[in-house]
């Protein structure tokens, strides 16, 4: 299994109006592609941002290829996205799942 993780910032006035697009759009678009296993949304809120941390996981490089397209560490990103987050960050990070909440059950 693989996990996706994507960083994005938004101001903390526009971080429920955020989650509930990112809702409406990204946890969405990954929940319906074949190969997802689900995706955990964080958020932290320092001062006037909010910063928000995606993890989403993946049967294999392939499942991530089906959501984001050929380059992988591109991250993806939406229409409005622009009007929320304070930097659009290029790129994603991968990594190999050695150990989930799912074994421990």
């Amino acid at each position: 299994m693989i996990a996706r993780t994507w960083h994005g910032v938004t101001q903390s006035s526009k971080a429920d109006a955020y989650f509930a697009y990112l809702k409406e759009s990204g946890l969405k678009e990954y929940r319906k592609t074949a190969g997802n296993r689900g995706v955990t949304v964080l958020r932290r809120t320092e001062g006037d941002r909010a910063h928000f941390l995606l993890i989403s996981l993946w049967d294999s490089f392939e499942a991530i290829r089906r959501f984001a397209g050929p380059n992988l560490d591109r991250a993806v990103y939406y229409p409005k996205d622009k009007e929320f987050l304070l930097e659009l960050e290029p790129t994603v990070s991968h990594y190999e799942v050695l150990a989930s909440p799912e074994e421990d059950a």
